[in-house]
């Protein structure tokens, strides 16, 4: 693929291998329905057989693009969107995860977040009503997570831009931000530090974002409730809890400009993310 592009397309794009068989039967010998050559009448379960330009159909709720697909929020937060009548778009890095992703009701498309430039992602971006940027290099080298959660965060953001798509929603974390007081010694002060950037570089834009900073994150069944306001402490939340805030946040346009950072507690998400509202 040319630098910049997508180096994989879910439903009728490019592709560097074959899909499994499980995905594709028929005769051996037949191409998949996404491979490099001209698309062939591969026959598939049509749940795992989306269409891309499907975004582009007028349908009730929003066409959703999330960064970070197969990540363990995202996971969670897909079907949550799907079942509410939302059309949700998954990015992912690897070709093994798209079965596991479509199943939660998402069209994933694959591709190197890495080498996507801002024309690239513009590509992927363009025809929905919002982002939602769940990636992260997950504790990997200083380089690779400056390279993820900073650089490509915020080709992201300008892409959004570019192609009219206002509204963003960014998952950062409790605390982060110029201050966010991490030694440099320390593993973590790289993420700090490209959440920073990404955080300011998207509070600086035009774009309708909304920061949902959530404390540690664990795996905890959800209670639908949180604790937000001023003075808090970080403490925890599960992902599941997080998936629903994002929820909440994306069906209340009028919490642009916010930045929420919450912690598991009694306050229904519902209700605690209405406070932002503006």
């Amino acid at each position: 693929s040319p630098p910049g592009r997508p180096q994989h397309r879910w439903g009728g794009g490019r592709i560097a291998q074959r899909a499994p068989a499980s995905l594709c039967p028929g005769p051996p010998g037949r191409l998949p329905f996404f491979a490099t050559a001209p698309i062939l009448d591969c026959v598939t379960p049509p749940a795992l057989h989306p269409d891309p330009s499907d975004v582009n159909h007028p349908e009730k709720g929003m066409r959703i693009f999330i960064v970070g697909g197969h990540g363990k929020v995202a996971m969670i937060l897909a079907p949550l969107l799907t079942a509410s009548g939302h059309r949700v778009t998954s990015l992912i890095r690897n070709v093994d995860h798209i079965a596991e992703v479509a199943a939660t009701g998402a069209t994933p498309v694959v591709a190197d977040l890495e080498q996507l430039d801002v024309e690239g992602l513009a590509e992927q971006i363009a025809g929905h009503d919002a982002v939602v940027w769940t990636a992260g290099a997950g504790g990997a080298d200083p380089t690779r997570t400056g390279a993820i959660d900073r650089d490509a965060a915020i080709r992201s953001m300008d892409a959004a831009v570019a192609t009219g798509v206002r509204r963003y929603l960014m998952v950062s974390y409790f605390g982060a931000g110029p201050h966010h007081g991490v030694a440099p010694e320390s593993s973590f002060f790289a993420y700090a530090e490209a959440k920073s950037a990404a955080d300011a570089h998207l509070a600086a834009s035009d774009l309708d974002w909304t920061i949902v900073a959530p404390s540690g994150l664990t795996s905890e069944p959800g209670t639908g409730t949180v604790e937000v306001g001023d003075g808090l402490a970080a403490s925890q939340v599960s992902r599941a809890d997080v998936a629903r805030v994002i929820v909440a946040v994306l069906d209340r346009p009028a919490t642009a400009g916010s930045t929420i950072a919450f912690n598991s507690g009694s306050t229904p998400i519902e209700d605690a993310v209405t406070g932002y509202e503006r």
